[in-house]
């Protein structure tokens, strides 16, 4: 609810600057609780993010923490191994020594690096950007920064759960879609038992629905859907593989349901998870689509790794 760079602060759902004194918070907190109680008539989701948002301020050290960075706040750069891109690895515990899937490419790089371009220009030439992801500068930035960055941090979640599926998997990020060399991608082309999935992580910043097999609401901008099955194709025709499917991720709280199979669009079954519903939709596969297994998994794997280029 508060982990986006796309969503509002606590201060902003307590109505409250960031720099006002704990008993004016306190006030304002008890106010706003008033105001969206479902009992008097206020909203029953906004109710909720104010209780929310004062776990996160309501307390000194709470505040502190909230203040110092939360989510995105802390949000820094994938470290890579000595290997390059392809030696990509999630965070995890030192004692952790699970098989992960095979990763090419950067997760979300692309995003970041447009962002801390732009993010540098917007600030001002000359002068120092000591953090690019401190939770006050992120707030103030232009929407456009903000989408970025909140989708660099969707892809990397992405990323995150296709490794823990296990070494049967395969995933190649930021994939070139243009074979003119223009921005289109894929986030992620993930190959695994259940199928070959084109894959777009985003983060709109609000709730979405689905209507005539494309994705609507607030703050979606073009076609998502056709546009993620357009670059599917694309990479398709270059590789000469044919994809099982494609699955748009998006944050839990902004989908009616966490798996909405929305059938075949231009002959590709697509279905839109929740982000926590991801590595089972992965496992088990869309519906529709065709298993990959035995040698034909090989295939499609070294047609990709010949092919694949990143953005």
């Amino acid at each position: 609810m508060f982990d986006s760079p796309l969503s509002a602060s606590a201060y902003e759902v307590l109505a409250v600057a960031p720099d006002v004194d704990d008993e004016s918070l306190r006030r304002a907190y008890r106010l706003r609780l008033r105001q969206t109680h479902p009992d008097t008539g206020g909203d029953a989701a906004l109710f909720v993010q104010v209780q929310r948002a004062w776990e996160l301020v309501g307390t000194p050290a709470a505040r502190a923490a909230y203040d110092r960075g939360h989510g995105f706040g802390e949000a820094t750069a994938p470290s890579f191994g000595p290997g390059g891109a392809s030696a990509w690895r999630p965070p995890s515990a030192p004692a952790d020594t699970r098989p992960r899937a095979r990763s090419f490419g950067q997760p979300g790089g692309w995003r970041r690096e447009r962002y801390l371009t732009l993010m540098r220009e917007w600030v001002g030439r000359g002068v120092p950007l000591e953090n690019p992801y401190d939770p006050a500068l992120v707030r103030t930035a232009p929407r456009e920064l903000r989408r970025l960055l909140a989708d660099a941090l969707a892809e990397e979640a992405t990323a995150r759960i296709v490794a823990d599926l296990g070494m049967g998997y395969t995933v190649w990020h930021d994939v070139a879609a243009d074979p003119r060399g223009g921005d289109a991608k894929l986030d992620q082309i993930v190959l695994g038992p259940s199928g070959l999935y084109a894959v777009l992580s985003e983060d709109f910043g609000g709730p979405v629905r689905i209507r005539r097999g494309e994705l609507i609401g607030d703050a979606v901008a073009g076609a998502p859907v056709a546009s993620l099955v357009a670059h599917a194709r694309a990479v398709s025709r270059a590789a000469r593989v044919k994809f099982s499917g494609a699955i748009i991720v998006l944050p839990d709280d902004d989908v009616p349901s966490p798996i909405e199979e929305i059938g075949r669009v231009r002959g590709l079954p697509v279905a839109v998870v929740s982000r926590s519903a991801l590595a089972t939709v992965l496992r088990r596969g869309v519906t529709g689509a065709r298993e990959i297994g035995g040698n034909e998994l090989f295939d499609v794997r070294t047609r990709l790794q010949q092919t694949v280029r990143f953005v």
